[in-house]
C-alpha cells in the first residue's frame, strides 16, 4: 500500500526558522537516495503520523515535493519522547525494482510449553536486518515459539527458510530461548554465567543436588 505524503523544500536553516516550523505543526526532514540529491524538506507532523499508520514503519510512501512524486521509505527518525513529537526524519528514495537493506522488528508468536512449565522466555534479538525489494519488506518478522521447551534455543538458522526476504545474520545468532527459573534469577542478580547455551533444568537440579549431598 502506498500513500502520498506532501513535503515542502526547506530554504531557511536558522534555529529561529526551525522553531517557527515546529510551532506551525511541521518538522524538518531530509530526502536522499535513488536519483535524488540530498534535499532538506519539511512535512506536517499530523499528516506524517497518519501516513505511517497507513503504510507501516517499513512501507513505501509517495513523497510529493516540488511538484514531483518520489517513492521513499522512512529511513530514520528522531523523537522527543517527553513532548511525544517527531523532531527530524530521513527519507530514502528507492528504486522499486532494486533490493535494499532494512531493519525489521522481530515478533514472537505462539505459546511456548516451556513458559507454561515455569521457564522464562529470553529474547536477545528484537530486530533483524533484511534484504528485499522495497514493497516486499515486511512490517515484522513473526517467529513461532510454540515448540520451545525449557532449555530450548531458537536461532536464525532455524527460521531462515521460512521467509521470502534475505535475513542478514549468522545462523547461530540466538533469537529466543527459555531458561529455567533459577537461571533467569542468576542473570537478574548478575551472577556469572558460563559461555554457550544454558544447560537444561534437569541438569542444573541434578548438579545442585550432588553439591548438597557432599555437604
Amino acid at each position: 500500500m502506498t500513500s502520498v505524503l506532501n513535503a515542502q523544500k526547506r530554504e531557511r536553516f536558522k534555529k529561529s526558522d526551525l522553531r517557527k516550523l515546529r510551532s506551525e505543526g511541521n518538522f524538518p526532514a531530509v530526502v536522499y537516495g535513488h536519483k535524488v540529491e540530498n534535499t532538506p524538506i519539511y512535512v506536517e507532523s499530523a499528516e506524517f503520523i497518519k501516513t505511517i499508520r497507513e503504510v507501516g514503519r517499513n512501507g513505501v510512501i509517495s513523497l510529493n515535493f516540488s511538484g514531483n512524486k518520489q517513492n521513499v521509505i522512512l529511513s530514520e527518525y528522531q523523537e522527543d519522547t517527553i513532548k511525544n513529537e517527531i523532531v527530524h526524519a530521513d527519507f530514502l528514495a528507492v528504486d522499486m525494482s532494486s533490493e535494499i537493506d532494512a531493519d525489521v522488528r522481530v515478533e514472537l508468536v505462539g505459546e511456548a510449553p516451556g513458559v507454561k512449565d515455569g521457564g522464562v522466555m529470553q529474547q536477545p534479538l528484537h530486530e533483524v536486518s533484511v534484504t528485499a525489494k522495497p514493497n516486499e519488506i515486511p512490517e515484522s518478522i513473526q517467529v513461532d515459539v510454540a515448540g520451545l521447551e525449557v532449555g530450548d534455543t531458537l536461532s536464525i538458522g532455524d527460521i531462515k527458510g521460512n521467509y521470502s526476504v534475505t535475513i542478514n545474520h549468522e545462523d547461530d545468532e540466538t533469537i529466543a530461548s527459555i531458561l529455567a527459573p533459577r537461571q533467569e534469577e542468576e542473570i537478574s542478580t548478575g551472577e556469572e554465567q558460563e559461555a554457550g547455551v544454558p544447560e537444561n533444568e534437569e541438569g542444573r537440579e541434578t548438579e545442585a543436588s550432588e553439591e548438597s549431598e557432599e555437604e
